[in-house]
């Protein structure tokens, strides 16, 4: 860790656990730094999530955190906490709602600590936040409230600035050369996974059956498969099913996934971290919900499209279909987003 200039005050954000989150409290940097610039902002990130926040402009370092996932680590922290009271933090904003994050700014003696009631804080956090759970925030309105003193009402998503990511062009470059991509011809991305669980994920024959009509109604169309390493197989099985599709789950970084979004054309994705990433570049989405709200997480860029059925039994928000039928996305048919998605692709990037 690289210890700043003395006597230069900075902020301290402390990152959720998750992608897609990370992405949505871009706005919540994007208002601290507006407010004041000349103050460093820093991040505490796990490793997974550090490449969402290299690249946001207005983060100044990207910290990352060597603590195991889930895992309370008292000892790991406390002597981490001593570290960071050597960068002079005036405020932390703690955006996971677990204790053993609030334990850290509070062991580094930062005197302003903000975040939501969680478990149980009060003390660890001085400045307490609490969300309703019968009428849950936007996640976007969630984290930019901390901005703000705590309040029943907050900023709605439209009010406040869109979730923003940036690639550099020659970044973007090296990577479509090192997985042998071309720039010429059109590139669709497709995120068949999803951490949450299968509830979330789009039938990969669905997927399959997309693809086949994209390179129907174009053959030079790359389709590019991307997630984790834990999404590869549901991509087997998709290129099993449709030859010309690559597979990169798990064969790319979380830093070169991001290069790639920036250059599609269109990008497929469930509800997961891969659909706010693409967001937060401004590509053209079509994003796919079933078990959960689109209201409460939606794309913002300029050309997206959302398709959600509604089912009487949706939003269930459960990993796994508590019914046992997933209609929610089985039921959403390949040629229904078939006809944004040819847009898309016959348009090409901006």
């Amino acid at each position: 860790m690289t210890v700043p200039v003395s006597g230069v005050a900075r902020t301290l954000v402390i990152s959720p656990n998750w992608i897609g989150d990370a992405v949505m409290a871009q706005p919540l940097v994007r208002l601290l730094r507006d407010r004041q610039p000349e103050r460093p902002i820093d991040v505490l990130a796990p490793a997974w999530v550090a490449p969402v926040w290299r690249a946001m402009r207005e983060v100044d370092t990207v910290l990352e955190a060597p603590f195991r996932h889930g895992a309370l680590q008292l000892r790991e922290r406390r002597a981490y906490a001593a570290r960071l009271r050597e960068r002079n933090y005036a405020d932390a904003y703690v955006l996971p709602n677990t204790l053993k994050f609030a334990l850290i700014p509070w062991l580094a003696g930062i005197p302003k600590r903000i975040g939501y009631k969680g478990e149980m804080r009060y003390g660890l956090l001085n400045v307490v936040h609490h969300d309703n759970r019968q009428a849950p925030r936007p996640m976007v309105s969630f984290y930019a409230a901390l901005a703000e003193p705590p309040a029943d009402a907050v900023a709605m998503p439209s009010a406040l600035p869109r979730p923003a990511l940036y690639v550099a062009p020659e970044t973007v470059a090296a990577v479509l050369e090192r997985v042998g991509l071309r720039n010429e011809t059109p590139l669709a991305v497709f995120a068949p996974g999803a951490e949450f669980g299968p509830a979330k994920r789009w039938p990969p024959e669905h997927f399959a059956a997309l693809a086949k009509q994209a390179l129907k109604s174009n053959p030079d169309t790359q389709i590019v498969l991307l997630g984790s390493a834990k999404d590869a197989p549901v991509c087997d099985q998709i290129v099993d099913q449709v030859r010309g599709v690559r597979n990169l789950a798990g064969a790319t970084s979380l830093d070169e996934a991001v290069a790639l979004i920036a250059r599609a054309d269109a990008v497929v994705s469930n509800d997961s971290g891969l659909l706010h990433v693409a967001s937060a570049l401004n590509r053209p989405i079509i994003a796919l919900y079933g078990p959960t709200d689109p209201n409460h997480a939606p794309p913002f860029s300029d050309v997206a499209r959302s398709f959600y059925l509604a089912l009487e039994c949706a939003p269930c928000r459960q990993r796994e279909c508590p019914l046992g039928h997933h209609r929610c996305m089985r039921d959403m048919q390949p040629e229904l987003v078939w006809q944004p998605l040819r847009e898309m692709l016959a348009t090409r990037r901006r």
